[in-house]
């Protein structure tokens, strides 16, 4: 690849783990999550992220495996607020996630609730990664020797894990890097009683049961979290692995999980870089799946489409921390992708070469699957939203309006119409929202400024077609003058009259999308005729 490609961090990512691995016939990368509750859009960040390197390695040539693990076999700790049957839920507290069963009675367990909304959704961006289950995994005995590796070197891992401890927080009871489920009540609530050197392990439970497992057959037992994770990364052959900021602390899991791969299973941490949270505009924090506090893909997805999606993340290092917006922000946002979208497109001018090659890149990673045959319909998302309002949502109607939109343009326009028809109705501020009178109702308008209304009417409206918008614009204002009318007075006469509003879109500009039929229909009750 041209070395030019190295503008973006995901190329300088590829290349790294290109360098530091050397050639191999497969490159695993991989992401996961637990599926505790919502996944939401920051942990999407980690998905996207493994998938815009995945996308550079194979711009390499190189074959990949992308996987993306379920940790469904993680304890339930805790019911979200934001799910219902919460008793039900809370019945099942300390079960492995994937027996806790769906609230919303759709899906086989509570974990394969959150797996599907994931799962269905991610093709829509583009991401098609390999779903590996690890409640499946451990249960059909897939990694009975890791678990044996593990008990084998436990002084070594308790040793390891004390490495970033300070003095006050070392272990020095014993270290079992395994935890059990129990066979009778389902629970983690279990205590280990012993290990036989080979494959049997011994437990008990508070419930009162207790047993001794196979571990090559045994459907409860499990490494813990920082074992269990570099554990993993041996037994996929992964050599690309990204982690939040907080796996990615000193001392951290990541910090512990390197020294367990490389000291105990023997193989290389993988090639890691930080990525940071995510916030929303107006919510303070950082978002919690457990808690309930969350915005997931489906939400964003309403708002943006897909490639303006993937350019949020595509335009945006990892490790910087950055808001989704559903405020007037959106306008800006898309505003921005047009842009980058010209540029790549040789429509517009970049700066440099530098910022051609950048730009043009990121691009590339925003498309779903690959390049679409030609530039998108560009229509500026705001007046997009004047053009739908003005025709009460009706998508047909707007994409009728526009001239020349090609046939390999109307998906990908027809999807900015929705995005934003969303936006007007259940995120933009009431300021920017309005509606035509259509129904006979009149402004409560009256002298000068009933008269000028009439005056557009009568004198302005049977010309506006043969004129362009600046001369439109400058007929109103002679109207103000005519009438004696501080031309601020004469808009908020023709916005009440129009919409009901003090304010509205650019007036010129909106009588033209309005048009002369439908604006003679709604100022047609007016009927006090002339000019003092």
């Amino acid at each position: 690849m041209d070395k030019a490609k190295l503008s973006h961090w995901a190329d300088q990512t590829a290349d790294k783990i290109i360098r530091e691995r050397g050639d191999l016939d497969v490159y695993t990368c991989a992401s996961g999550i637990t599926p505790s509750g919502t996944v939401h859009i920051g942990n999407f960040r980690e998905i996207i992220s493994v998938d815009l390197v995945v996308r550079a390695l194979r711009a390499r040539g190189k074959q990949v495996r992308f996987i993306y693990s379920w940790d469904d076999y993680d304890v339930f700790r805790k019911v979200p607020v934001n799910m219902p049957k919460q008793d039900v839920l809370a019945a099942h507290v300390r079960f492995p996630i994937t027996m806790v069963p769906d609230p919303f009675e759709r899906d086989t367990s509570y974990a394969r609730h959150h797996e599907v909304d994931v799962e269905s959704r991610l093709p829509i961006v583009g991401i098609h990664p390999e779903f590996l289950y690890q409640a499946d995994r451990y249960r059909s005995g897939m990694y009975a020797q890791g678990m044996k590796t593990a008990l084998q070197n436990r002084d070594k891992l308790k040793e390891i894990l004390n490495r970033y401890r300070d003095e006050a927080h070392q272990m020095t009871e014993e270290y079992w890097p395994v935890s059990v489920f129990c066979d009778s009540c389902n629970r983690d609530t279990t205590e280990i009683s012993g290990w036989d050197g080979d494959w049997g392990l011994s437990y008990s439970c508070e419930c009162g049961h207790a047993e001794t497992v196979d571990l090559r057959t045994s459907k409860g037992v499990k490494l813990g979290w920082r074992v269990d994770w570099p554990m993993r990364w041996h037994h996929e052959k992964t050599v690309f692995e990204p982690a939040g900021k907080d796996h990615h602390s000193q001392g951290g899991s990541f910090d512990t999980a390197k020294h367990v791969s490389e000291e105990v299973y023997g193989w290389p941490a993988p090639v890691s870089f930080r990525y940071d949270f995510i916030g929303i505009k107006g919510t303070p924090g950082k978002m919690s799946s457990s808690k309930g506090k969350v915005v997931d893909l489906d939400d964003v997805l309403r708002v943006y489409q897909p490639e303006i999606v993937r350019y949020l993340f595509a335009g945006t290092r990892p490790n910087t921390e950055f808001v989704i917006s559903f405020d007037l922000d959106v306008i800006k946002i898309y505003e921005d992708y047009d842009k980058t979208e010209r540029i790549a497109w040789g429509i517009d001018t970049a700066k440099n070469e530098e910022v051609l090659e950048k730009e043009r890149r990121i691009y590339e990673l925003s498309q779903v699957d690959r390049m679409p045959p030609s530039i998108s319909y560009q229509v500026p998302f705001r007046h997009l939203c004047n053009l739908l309002q003005t025709n009460d949502g009706n998508i047909d109607a707007v994409i009728d309006s526009l001239p020349d939109v090609r046939a390999d343009q109307i998906e990908r326009l027809r999807t900015r119409c929705q995005c934003a028809w969303y936006w007007i109705t259940e995120c933009a501020p009431e300021e920017f929202r309005f509606s035509l009178r259509k129904d006979g109702s009149r402004a409560d308008l009256s002298g000068a400024a009933l008269e000028a209304i009439i005056q557009i009417r009568d004198t302005v409206l049977p010309k506006m077609d043969s004129v362009d918008e600046k001369t439109l614009s400058e007929m109103v204002y002679a109207v103000a003058t005519d009438c004696a009318l501080e031309s601020k007075a004469l808009f908020t006469a023709t916005y009440q009259a129009l919409i009901g509003k003090d304010q509205g879109p650019r007036l010129a500009n909106f009588m033209k999308i309005i048009g002369k039929d439908r604006l003679e229909h709604i100022l047609s009750v007016y009927t006090v005729a002339g000019c003092n």
